[in-house]
């Protein structure tokens, strides 16, 4: 072909130019944003799970002290299962009534400079009470 003009050359062949929708930047918003609302889940959970796990419980701690008491120092033992129990005396009504049965038979072992060692109605008590505790 001899040098012609490139505006008189006849093109016959080439189409318009097509539109094609892309939607692969949506695509990839949707999934990040997926996937940060995932992540931000697990992070919420274990943060929970983490502060529940480390919050002190005052129920747990009095538990532990109510059962680790020496009831050979009766006098002193006295004095700990009554203030260490109350937590647990408002449970249900048994335990209240428990609770209560528990401190009429401490009293003769408090406000007394000496004292005797622990009865057997009371061991029995004591147990008795320490045995329905649910923490």
């Amino acid at each position: 072909m001899p040098n012609m003009p490139t505006q008189e050359i006849p093109l016959y062949d080439i189409k318009p130019l097509l539109i094609i929708e892309d939607y692969s930047l949506y695509y990839f918003i949707a999934i990040v944003t997926v996937v940060t609302l995932i992540v931000l889940g697990i992070g919420y959970l274990l943060y929970r799970y983490l502060k529940m796990k480390n919050r002190f419980n005052l129920r747990k701690e009095h538990f532990d002290i109510l059962n680790n008491i020496d009831l050979t120092q009766t006098k002193k033992a006295a004095y700990e299962l009554t203030e260490y129990g109350a937590t647990f005396a408002s449970d249900s009504p048994r335990h209240e009534k428990t609770y209560h049965d528990l401190l009429e038979h401490l009293q003769k072992y408090k406000y007394k400079k000496s004292v005797d060692d622990f009865d057997s109605e009371t061991l029995r008590l004591i147990e008795l009470y320490r045995g329905m505790i649910d923490v």
